[in-house]
């Protein structure tokens, strides 16, 4: 593959999900080299030829210093001012233009001007928020493909629960998924400063919903849908059923997008789940998770592929 110096890959962790800034060369020097969500894609991807940075995201908005949870980092070598991080607890439209402002560093800092993102769980939609604001700016910067791995694209069954929208009966009697449902809603009410409360079916795709307001945005951008259904109920309500662990395979396809929202698509699912916490807690080796999983890369790496040679 033919490097062009101009066009990076970056990945955009979710909603939760602390990560610090990575370069090619610049990683946290202590834990994980780019968070737990980032770190093996980032590295497989880098191995396969491609330019890859990772956005930083932290709790509240300030700048990305540490995780000292699951699998955290710490002493990244190079950390960027708040307004350059994610707030990965905070409104979708709100972490857009952080990552936004972040893009245009990149592009300022590193001459990069045509970006593919790859965006996990909310992270796809703090991609697809930065898209809109990056229009809305009339910025120069391109945005040549998107890819999402377990994204909410019509809400999360986690946040609808959290919401009073529907009831723990949606589990259909799994003990595992009853206690996700529970665990998702203790966190969105200790920690969500918006995010829990908009990553619903109702704010995302209900009528005039987010996703109506995001039409025209992806109209020229090759999207890669990746969805995991590790947990299955053969009469499971596919609200719910089957899922990644907090996503449902149906809203991670985007089944009941408009295709004005979405029209350019490709699909693919794996026998995973959301995230190498979610392995963890199952006791599940790290490569079920989505972002750990060597099919997931090799995916990844030829859509990346067809996207830059298409150019």
């Amino acid at each position: 593959m033919t490097l062009d110096a101009t066009r990076a890959v970056v990945i955009v962790s979710g909603g939760a999900a602390l990560s610090p800034f990575t370069t090619p060369d610049a990683i946290a020097n202590q834990g994980m080299a780019a968070g737990s969500t980032d770190t093996y894609v980032r590295q497989g991807l880098l191995d396969a030829g491609f330019t890859v940075f990772t956005s930083p995201a932290s709790m509240g908005g300030g700048p990305a210093l540490e995780d000292t949870g699951f699998s955290g980092f710490s002493d990244p070598a190079i950390t960027v001012p708040a307004e350059l991080t994610v707030n990965c607890v905070g409104p979708i439209d709100d972490a857009g233009q952080r990552l936004a402002n972040f893009l245009e560093y990149v592009n300022e800092t590193f001459g990069i001007t045509t970006f593919d993102l790859i965006g996990h769980s909310m992270g796809g939609l703090f991609s697809r928020a930065s898209i809109h604001e990056l229009t809305r700016r009339n910025s120069s910067l391109t945005v040549g493909s998107l890819a999402t791995i377990g994204t909410p694209w019509q809400g999360s069954f986690a946040g609808d629960y959290s919401s009073g929208d529907v009831s723990i009966e949606l589990a259909d009697g799994d003990a595992v998924s009853e206690e996700i449902l529970r665990q998702a809603k203790a966190l969105f009410d200790e920690a969500s400063e918006g995010a829990g409360e908009q990553v619903t079916y109702e704010f995302l795709n209900g009528t005039n919903g987010w996703n109506q307001r995001q039409i025209g945005m992806l109209d020229d951008i090759d999207v890669l849908l990746i969805g995991g259904d590790y947990l299955k109920r053969a009469s499971g309500d596919p609200r719910m059923w089957p899922h990644d662990g907090l996503v449902s395979l149906s809203s991670a396809l985007a089944q009941d997008v408009s295709p004005a929202v979405l029209p350019r698509r490709q699909e693919a699912t794996f026998d995973g789940v959301h995230s190498i916490y979610f392995a963890d807690a199952l006791d599940l080796a790290w490569d079920k998770g989505l972002t750990w999983d060597p099919a997931v890369l090799e995916r990844l790496v030829g859509h990346l592929s067809t996207a830059q040679a298409r150019g």
